[in-house]
């Protein structure tokens, strides 16, 4: 009895179709799998583009002003009084008692001038004194001699006259006489050069021998005499500050001779002016020197502190957007989109400036606003400042 072979190890039909069911279902698991993080992959992906598409920014608030302005402007020293000193009668000078830098007190001896020409003159004059005085005295005993023989009528009334009024123009000589002697003695006290007040001789432009003529021409001036006690210092203050210096207002200056140490001014006067050609008014300021450390006709570089505005508000230059708009500021709305406003700026102080319109308190400002940064734009604040930086001294 013949019987057909078996093959052996062959699934069943049945458990076939179940093991090909069960690849097909993990092979569709894992489709599944992989689109779903390709699709969170992408989503984080979107996401991450958006943000990094909105600009972060820090912003800053408008500061008010803790200080008034600072303004250095460059100033000149001179001397509170300062005269120079010219002869007043021609000669030689016979000697000199005084040298640049002595102090010197008011009516002390400067120098002798020898007037050889004066002491003729005035000998002269003496001598045409002393025939005048003679001439006018004869003329009046004669006078009186007419007068008495009227009486007796041995002369006229006319010749008596006559001889009066010939003994009062000799006594008006006299007079005249007396006058020019006075004169030349008056000029004679000249030979000797004194000082017109207390002070330091800053020039001696003279020496012994030196012809001495009378005049006040440049090459005649003997000495200098200068009242360093004080000085007064110029300065020429810009228009638009002029009107925040008043009298009276304190200021500080200094000095490259004496680094590390300040001086204290004040304004003493103003011109009232602008001038035409600079712009500026000038502005005369007095300063103590009785330490004598400040020298006239020094330079100096003076230090004004100006009146605080109230209304003034201060941001970081870094702030600013200068483009075909002019000058502005980016700002941002409750939504953090920019709002651009144009500003007017009052003072700069470098690192700050001092906005005159265009700006609130209140406002939020971009610090260093990214470039292409346009009106309406959305952003992120990465960081806030609560205020902008202090001036520092302009």
């Amino acid at each position: 009895m013949s019987s057909e072979p078996v093959t052996r190890g062959a699934p069943p039909p049945r458990k076939a179709l179940l093991t090909t069911g069960i690849g097909l279902g993990i092979a569709a698991a894992i489709v599944i799998v992989g689109v779903t993080l390709r699709t969170i992959d992408a989503h984080k992906l979107k996401s991450w583009t958006d943000a990094q598409a909105v600009p972060s920014v820090t912003v800053v608030h408008p500061a008010k002003a803790t200080d008034g302005a600072h303004l250095d402007l460059p100033g000149r020293l001179e001397a509170f009084t300062s005269a120079p000193i010219y002869a007043q009668v021609s000669g030689y000078l016979k000697s000199w008692s005084v040298d640049i830098g002595d102090r010197v007190t008011e009516g002390q001896l400067l120098a002798v001038i020898q007037t050889p020409e004066l002491d003729q003159q005035l000998i002269q004059a003496k001598a045409d004194l002393a025939s005048s005085t003679a001439d006018a005295s004869l003329a009046k005993t004669t006078a009186a001699r007419w007068q008495s023989l009227l009486s007796t009528d041995s002369v006229s009334r006319q010749e008596v006259d006559d001889r009066a009024a010939d003994a009062e123009a000799k006594i008006a000589k006299v007079h005249a006489a007396q006058a020019n002697v006075d004169r030349l003695v008056a000029a004679k006290t000249f030979a000797r050069i004194t000082a017109p007040f207390s002070g330091v001789i800053t020039a001696r432009n003279t020496d012994i021998g030196a012809l001495i003529s009378t005049g006040n021409s440049t090459g005649a001036q003997l000495f200098t005499v200068a009242d360093v006690s004080r000085l007064r210092v110029y300065v020429r203050v810009p228009q638009d500050d002029a009107a925040m210096v008043n009298n009276g207002t304190s200021v500080s200056l200094t000095v490259p001779d004496r680094p590390g140490e300040t001086f204290t001014a004040k304004v003493s006067g103003l011109a009232s002016a602008v001038n035409a050609e600079s712009g500026t008014t000038l502005v005369q300021l007095l300063v103590d020197n009785s330490a004598r450390k400040l020298l006239p006709g020094a330079f100096a570089n003076v230090h004004f502190t100006l009146p605080l505005k109230a209304e003034a508000l201060r941001v970081p230059a870094s702030a600013l957007v200068v483009d075909n708009s002019g000058l502005r500021v980016a700002t941002l709305d409750a939504g953090n989109h920019v709002d651009f406003k144009s500003i007017t700026i009052e003072e700069d102080f470098g690192s700050t400036v001092e906005i005159r319109s265009g700006l609130d308190p209140r406002d939020r400002i971009v610090d260093t606003p990214p470039d292409g940064l346009a009106q309406g734009d959305l952003v992120q604040v990465a960081d806030t400042r609560s205020n902008a930086p202090k001036a520092s001294a302009k």
